[in-house]
């Protein structure tokens, strides 16, 4: 199902000019709006009468989550508080949160673009939506129930947590489309095949998966153990929430809803533009916000872009899974480690469950890397030269993927802490050990 055919199949030629129209409006909107914008823009000798055609969006400056840590609370709405009718805030764990802030326009907006993320998932009016996703400051619980009722199908708002009830819910309401964290849907499924409960017996058919990465390994242990088809949605609350791109039916890309989000990519050092299909940092302008519009804004997430029509008869340009980021990118004795790739091994290893911590520590003057794995009941309680194979062939492969050598621990079942959230997938203790 299509959401909005006009919007999501619109001609290269006519999506390019609606484009250009919104982004000139949106520059100038910035510069006349938020102080901020108007001095970055001033300080590189840009004016909004700068920008003639796309590409001279390059000629605006950058805004990173610092920009938006440095004008906590509000520095960079703009609009008065009397128009903004909901904040939200990043559910970052260190430091002050980055706060948006939405008009009715805007919630508008991120219901239109969540009803068409809903649909690419498989949802309609007749679907029955599990929104395990948190309510409250995150985005995600909010952005999905809006998307679920301005797509006109029916919302279960359960939030996050209390799996047990989850299952009992899915069950009696009979759910068609769970909306949750990746980790958190292995989970459930988890508790399910503890309590007897067959999840191929549900009505249960998609899930629309995001807030974290993960990696098509990962895809296909959910889609086996929640017999779903299991959809990547994307989005970050500094441009609207989820709603900004998402997979449909096909799995080749994720849809960027692009008249409303202005898609780049560019080389994380140089900060210059790449071509279509390289590798490196999303950007994002927003083209429509009203009360937290962002120009440039650099996700710190690693993907490449795709312009080609989707079988699906979509047209909008297309971003391939988030590879990892600039930003939990490990460097470990030279080499640049993403957990998304650790990830992508030990879903294919037979024994090992899809549950691991990494851990890295200096030792001496040198970057140490150890892989924390559960192991599934059966083989945890078998005999010991068994997990001895085990822990060698995962050491072998992980080694294979990443070239450096890596220590691999093997956890009992259940050792390593649920999460109901975002999974913590990475520990790295070196600045406690007084690493630079």
């Amino acid at each position: 199902m299509i959401y909005d055919k006009k919007a999501e199949t619109m001609k290269d030629s006519a999506r390019k000019k609606l484009q250009l129209s919104r982004l000139k409006d949106i520059v100038s909107y910035c510069y006349d709006k938020v102080d901020f914008y108007r001095k970055k823009m001033d300080a590189v000798g840009v004016k909004p009468s700068h920008i003639k055609k796309l590409t001279d969006i390059e000629k605006l400056p950058f805004t990173t989550k610092i920009d938006l840590r440095d004008n906590y609370p509000f520095g960079l709405f703009a609009v008065p508080m009397r128009d903004i009718v909901r904040i939200h805030a990043s559910s970052g764990t260190t430091g002050k949160p980055t706060v948006v802030g939405y008009t009715k326009h805007d919630i508008v907006t991120w219901s239109e673009v969540m009803a068409r993320t809903l649909a690419c998932c498989g949802a309609t009016q007749d679907t029955v939506i599990q929104n395990a996703y948190g309510y409250g400051l995150f985005t995600g619980g909010l952005g999905v129930h809006y998307g679920a009722e301005r797509l006109g199908a029916t919302v279960i708002p359960v939030s996050v947590g209390n799996t047990p009830r989850q299952l009992m819910l899915m069950e009696d309401f009979k759910a068609d489309l769970l909306c949750s964290t990746p980790s958190y849907a292995l989970h459930i499924a988890e508790v399910a095949k503890e309590k007897g409960i067959d999840l191929k017996k549900l009505p249960l058919k998609f899930g629309a998966f995001g807030a974290e990465p993960w990696s098509n390994e990962m895809r296909k242990e959910i889609e086996a153990r929640l017999n779903v088809r299991a959809n990547d949605i994307f989005g970050l609350s500094e441009v609207i929430g989820p709603g900004v791109s998402s997979e449909c039916e096909v799995q080749k890309g994720l849809h960027i809803f692009d008249d409303h989000f202005l898609p780049e990519i560019i080389d994380p050092n140089t900060f210059k533009p790449l071509p279509y299909g390289k590798d490196g940092e999303l950007v994002f302008t927003t083209l429509t916000k009203e009360g937290f519009p962002v120009l440039r804004y650099r996700t710190k997430d690693i993907t490449s872009l795709d312009p080609t029509p989707c079988a699906c008869g979509r047209t909008h340009v297309r971003m391939q899974r988030i590879s990892g980021r600039t930003d939990d990118m490990l460097i470990i004795r030279g080499v640049n480690v993403f957990p998304s790739q650790i990830e992508s091994v030990l879903v294919q290893i037979e024994g090992a469950e899809p549950h691991y911590q990494i851990i890295v520590r200096r030792e001496g003057a040198l970057d140490e890397l150890e892989v924390q794995v559960e192991v599934n009941e059966k083989l945890f309680s078998d005999e010991v030269r068994k997990l001895e194979a085990l822990e060698k062939k995962i050491v072998t492969e992980i080694e294979s993927v990443l070239g450096i050598t890596v220590r691999v621990k093997l956890i009992e079942p259940k050792g390593i802490k649920r999460s109901e959230g975002k999974a913590q997938r990475v520990i790295d203790m070196r600045k406690e050990q007084g690493a630079k």
